[in-house]
C-alpha cells in the first residue's frame, strides 16, 4: 500500500475513533443529567408526602423545589488536603444556637478562574449521621438566587483518598430554608465563596 493511502487510512481511523468516543462521552453526560433529574423528582415526592418533610403542614401548597439546570461543569474533582491537628469547630445555627463538628479536610479546586478552598466537616453528634461528612457554603448567588444562609453538600468519605468529588448540582437547602422550626448550621466565614455557584437548588420562596 502506498504511503499516501496508509496516511488516509490512519486519518480515517482517528476520525472514527474520535466520533465514537465523543458519542460515548455524550451518552455518559446524558445519563448523568438524567440521574440528577430523577433524584430531584424523587426528592419532590418525599417533600410532598414524607412524614418528616418540612412542608408537612403545608403540602397542599407545595409547588416543587427550584433548581438550576444540571451543568456537568459544576461536577468538580477537588484536591483533598488533610488537616493534621484536627480540632472541634463550633458553628452558629439559624436559630441562634450552636453545633459542634470536627474538621476533616480542605477541598481545593479551580473554578471561575480562581483558586477556591472549602472546609469539610465530620459530624460528631451521636445518631445515624455520626461520622458522615458535609460542607456548608455560601457563594455570590446567596441571598439572590439561592438561600441567603447558604447551602449544603454531602461528601462521600474515602479514607486515604487524595481527591474528592464536589458535585454542586447536588447542592441543597437546609430545612430551615422552608420552615423556621428547624435549626441549621451556618457556613463558616472561610466557606463563603466570592464566585457564583449557579448549580443545585435555588431559593424556594
Amino acid at each position: 500500500m502506498k504511503t499516501k493511502n496508509i496516511i488516509i487510512v490512519i486519518l480515517a481511523a482517528i476520525s472514527i475513533a474520535t466520533i465514537y468516543y465523543s458519542m460515548q462521552g455524550s451518552q455518559d453526560d446524558a445519563a448523568y443529567v438524567a440521574s440528577i433529574e430523577k433524584e430531584r423528582k424523587e426528592k419532590n415526592v418525599l417533600m410532598r408526602s414524607g412524614d418528616e418533610s418540612p412542608f408537612s403542614d403545608s403540602v397542599s401548597v407545595f409547588t416543587g423545589l427550584k433548581y438550576y439546570p444540571v451543568d456537568i461543569n459544576y461536577r468538580i474533582i477537588a484536591n483533598l488536603v488533610p488537616i493534621e491537628n484536627k480540632k472541634i469547630v463550633v458553628l452558629a445555627t439559624s436559630d441562634g444556637k450552636e453545633k459542634k463538628y470536627l474538621e476533616y479536610a480542605y477541598a481545593e479546586f479551580d473554578l471561575g478562574g480562581e483558586e477556591n478552598k472549602l472546609l469539610i466537616f465530620e459530624m460528631i453528634e451521636m445518631g445515624p449521621y455520626r461520622g458522615t461528612l458535609f460542607l456548608a457554603f455560601g457563594d455570590a448567588t446567596s441571598g439572590r438566587e439561592t438561600y441567603g444562609a447558604g447551602r449544603y453538600l454531602d461528601i462521600r468519605k474515602a479514607p486515604g483518598a487524595t481527591s474528592v468529588t464536589l458535585d454542586f448540582n447536588n447542592a441543597y437547602n437546609p430545612y430551615c430554608a422552608y420552615n423556621d422550626n428547624y435549626s441549621c448550621p451556618l457556613p463558616p466565614r472561610e466557606n463563603l465563596l466570592t464566585i457564583p455557584i449557579e448549580a443545585g437548588e435555588k431559593v424556594y420562596y
